[in-house]
């Protein structure tokens, strides 16, 4: 007989082993949709690897433009230090003691920019000078109060051997509320002061280059500093300069004129100032794409409506260098996520060696590239069905096509520079002063078709000896330190020219000339007067030969246009040019240039573009009733006029939020259900009177003011 339980139980086991993260795959990354990308992982390994080399590049530019700058800021330092602490009686000497060493850094407008110059200033300065260099901000100084605890909090932090003693009196400091001066002043003196040699090394204190290192504050934004912070400050510092050796570094973004602004003359003279200028945001930005681009030492290169891009937003919004920098970046990334043959887009012999593992669909896409079907074209019939049916062939013709790209980048640079020597210093620069600007108009078009080229060729007939050479000399410096095959031979022939200008001797072609009308006028009578200035007058008009200067310049100037039409050929014209060439100037538009006006009218008036749920399709000037909250309250106030009816917008809000209500009338009241509704309202309503589409108003009792014209 079976038996029956009186009882039945469900009993849960828990697995001993953690619940893992599942982690998506590199590649996955790279893949668009459900459509899978070949070589997904090896583009995402080729990019980080092409970023970072780019990354340390920057940084080591970086640190060479900033060399100079910070070299004579800690020489300041040493120097303003050492006459801190210089002992003399002298009437001067007493006066120095009482003034702040001050240093006005000019670091341009490129706000963004100031605190990774300001960041790699503190870490030399904690290296060479001292290790008490507090930053502070403008925002987080409101009052003499916040100031100090700024400056206590941060002293506090910095990376000293600090000992039992200085432990204390450093928990003294913090517990006390009220921070002056003279606390600063014993805490500096507690941990600075010499210790008995004899004791154990355990317990000496932290030992620098001076006796009592300095304290440097830096203030990064001083334009933003409130008048009477930095005026007491300033006051109060200068009274215990003896026992708080105080040195300031202001960060201006204006010009010096604002210290004087801001400080009336009896605080500012009690600052010895001395002006430092940073590098200039365009001379750095030239620096960047000289290394970053107009190189073969980076693969990658920008196409010129990306390019232009990206200097646009430099000139024209933040001479941020670091934002160029984040936009080439974006810009590579997107190469290589886009654009699958991007895999081909690293150095030469790895591109040649990764042609031999391409896939099928791989050789397809090789084929569908514009610029190798215009190749395809100008072969032979035979060529062209190997070409296009069989796949080792294609392997073999691409990696010759990359060497010729190769190829081409590295003449392309080396002639570009050449050109850019002679037309940098021609007057009103017809094309352009900088390398970047003639940059981009090789990158668009041919050259030599321009206007401004044929204007610049006239000029360079018109040039003298003097600046003819210097131009040749530095071409001449350009071709030397290159080791290009094909334009092995350019230096040579520069090198002749320049022998060629030196042994001119146009001094003797004047003499002749002398000597030709000195005869001419040997008779001094009326007859042979007259008849040997007929003679001179036609020989002016009928023999005007050049002279071997003028020739040789002719020569020149035909020579540097001939490697102009040879070498700086437009890169769409180079076969597989797409592999090496980021060009979606679209997309790159879309990230950079934000549109937030139209990005929150397309959410709220179209959630399906967003949101992907076929839910929330809908017609033109309906309204769904399973949108989001804020889009249908979004969409009815569309409808309305300047003043909106609270009472009735919530009554329409509630006909069309009801109409997909599926509740049961059992379980919820009509009442609940009302005021479940009404509160969702108000939540709407707010988030747009924060999204500043409407606001309050006291015209009309229960009503709000639209912020919006017409239906966007």
């Amino acid at each position: 007989m079976a038996t029956s339980s009186v009882s039945k139980g469900c009993f849960v086991f828990k697995p001993n082993f953690k619940k893992r993260k599942i982690s998506v795959p590199i590649e996955d990354y790279f893949n668009k949709g459900k459509n899978t990308s070949e070589d997904s992982k090896l583009r995402f390994e080729t990019y980080q690897l092409i970023w970072q080399q780019m990354k340390s590049e920057t940084e080591r530019l970086q640190e060479e433009l900033n060399k100079n700058l910070f070299d004579s800021l800690i020489e300041f330092l040493q120097t303003s230090h050492s006459g801190l602490w210089k002992n003399s009686e002298d009437w001067s000497c007493e006066i120095k003691l009482r003034e702040i060493p001050t240093a006005a850094l000019i670091l341009g407008v490129n706000v963004t920019d100031h605190d990774l110059t300001l960041r790699s200033l503190t870490e030399v300065l904690q290296n060479n000078v001292t290790p008490y260099v507090v930053s502070l901000q403008a925002k987080d100084c409101p009052d003499m109060k916040h100031f100090l605890q700024k400056l206590v909090s941060q002293l506090m932090d910095c990376k000293v051997d600090v000992q039992s003693k200085e432990k204390e009196s450093v928990q003294v400091i913090q517990k006390n509320v009220h921070y002056s001066m003279d606390s600063l002043s014993a805490w500096y003196m507690s941990v600075t002061q010499k210790t008995d040699p004899k004791m154990p090394r355990k317990k000496r204190t932290f030992s620098s280059q001076w006796q009592s290192p300095p304290v440097v504050l830096i203030l990064k934004d001083m334009e933003s500093f409130t008048t009477k912070v930095l005026q007491d400050f300033i006051i109060i510092s200068s009274q215990h300069l003896h026992e708080f050796p105080l040195i300031l570094i202001f960060g201006i973004a204006t010009s010096p004129v604002v210290i004087h602004r801001l400080l009336p003359h009896a605080v500012s003279s009690l600052l010895c100032i001395e002006l430092f200028q940073s590098l200039s945001c365009k001379e750095h930005l030239t620096t960047v794409l000289d290394k970053l681009l107009l190189t073969t030492q980076f693969p990658f290169k920008l196409s010129e409506k990306v390019l232009q891009i990206l200097t646009n937003i430099f000139l024209y919004h933040d001479f941020s260098i670091q934002n160029f920098i984040k936009g080439l970046q974006l810009s590579l990334l997107e190469h290589f996520y886009s654009q699958p043959l991007s895999v081909l887009c690293c150095n030469l012999p790895e591109a040649k060696r990764r042609t031999h593992f391409l896939s099928a669909n791989q050789c397809e896409n090789i084929r569908r590239l514009p610029s190798f079907r215009r190749y395809v074209e100008k072969q032979s019939s035979q060529k062209q069905v190997a070409l296009l049916t069989s796949d080792r062939s294609l392997k073999e013709e691409t990696q010759s096509l990359l060497e010729n790209l190769h190829v081409y980048h590295t003449n392309y640079f080396l002639v570009l520079r050449c050109l850019h020597q002679f037309t940098s210093s021609l007057p009103k620069y017809p094309l352009g002063r900088q390398i970047r600007e003639l940059y981009c108009m090789c990158l668009e078009k041919n050259i030599w078709d321009s206007e401004e080229y044929a204007s610049v060729l006239q000029l360079l007939r018109l040039l003298a000896k003097d600046e003819l050479m210097a131009m040749l000399q530095n071409c001449f410096k350009v071709f030397q330190s290159s080791s290009a095959k094909e334009l092995g031979n350019t230096a040579k022939k520069i090198e002749e020219f320049l022998a060629q200008f030196q042994s001119l001797d146009e001094t003797k072609e004047e003499e002749d000339t002398s000597q030709l009308q000195s005869k001419g006028l040997q008779k001094t009578d009326l007859y042979h007067l007259q008849k040997s200035l007929l003679e001179m007058k036609e020989l002016r008009s009928t023999s005007k030969r050049q002279t071997k200067f003028e020739v040789l310049r002719e020569q020149v100037v035909s020579f540097v246009d001939s490697l102009v039409r040879e070498y700086l050929l437009p890169p769409d014209t180079q076969p597989l040019h797409e592999t090496l060439y980021f060009s979606s100037a679209h997309t790159l538009r879309q990230h950079l240039n934000a549109a937030p006006r139209i990005a929150l009218h397309t959410a709220l008036n179209n959630p399906y573009y967003y949101l992907k749920n076929e839910a929330l399709r809908s017609e033109e000037g309906c309204i769904p009733n399973v949108a989001p909250d804020i889009c249908i309250a979004y969409k009815l106030h569309l409808e309305c006029s300047r003043l909106i009816n609270l009472v009735d917008w919530s009554e329409a809000f509630a006909t069309v939020v009801t109409a997909a209500e599926k509740m049961d009338a059992n379980s919820v009241t009509s009442e609940e259900r009302n005021e479940v509704i009404h509160a969702r309202f108000i939540r709407a309503v707010s988030e747009l009177e924060l999204l500043g589409f409407i606001k309050p108003t006291k015209q009309k009792t229960d009503h709000v003011a639209r912020l919006t014209w017409g239906g966007c």
